[in-house]
């Protein structure tokens, strides 16, 4: 492969923790308050909200309820009842999560990252996440890539988010390769769903949590526990 597609959270640094709890404190206390709602699960985190973008997995989890809600704008602020304003009172609680840790990426992320580089390969970051320049710079790790493909950049270019494939093939676009010389890497059944969509060389699965079963069905073509499998 000429190019690597690495997903941030859960792929290259273990802040996929942080976005769980972000996660649970949301619907834990939104869902609490309809006392005939099942409660926030784990599973629902896999099922509705990994890998995607925040907005959508907010609407995910409230369909699963039978819920709606206005979806509003970006700009509500996080005590507003609406899509976008759960999804930043989300946000809220991920960044407070976030300035509290002291994070490091995986420990073989940086030999791999070295590695791959050292071939020649070019590398970028594919997230959902709107928080990734601040958490690459955190663990010093921006300078290894060519190009960052983050939520921002999803919003900004008006690209739809995982598991459709846009977010992919503009990075690899930006990268100046076709999809079919770069492989993805993920740990999100969506982020790897994407992948299969694009017609990636490779799709990669890395499983932190969702279930080698799980992502070998979304399309992984291999699944591994650990980045050094890419090696």
């Amino acid at each position: 492969m000429d190019g690597y597609l690495f997903d941030l959270d859960g792929v290259l640094v273990p802040t996929a923790a942080l976005h769980q709890q972000a996660w649970a404190a949301l619907f834990g206390e939104f869902l609490a308050a309809d006392g005939a709602q099942p409660a926030y699960t784990t599973d629902d985190y896999y099922r509705y909200v990994d890998g995607r973008p925040r907005y959508d997995g907010v609407a995910a989890v409230l369909a699963s309820r039978g819920l709606t809600l206005p979806w509003g704008d970006p700009s509500d602020p996080p005590e507003a009842n609406t899509v976008c304003g759960l999804g930043n009172r989300k946000d809220g609680h991920f960044n407070t999560a976030l300035a509290a840790a002291t994070l490091t990426p995986y420990p073989e992320t940086v030999p791999v990252l070295r590695a791959l580089a050292g071939r020649g390969a070019a590398l970028a970051v594919v997230t959902s996440s709107e928080n990734a320049a601040q958490v690459l710079s955190q663990v010093k790790l921006a300078g290894w890539f060519q190009v960052v493909v983050d939520g921002r950049y999803r919003r900004q270019h008006g690209l739809a988010g995982k598991p459709a494939p846009d977010t992919f093939t503009a990075a690899a676009g930006r990268l100046g390769l076709a999809p079919a010389r770069c492989a993805v890497v993920e740990d999100a059944v969506a982020g790897v769903a994407a992948g299969r969509a694009g017609g990636f060389g490779l799709v990669a699965g890395v499983d932190r949590g969702a279930g080698a079963t799980a992502l070998e069905a979304a399309g992984a073509n291999v699944v591994m526990t650990s980045l050094e499998g890419l090696l």
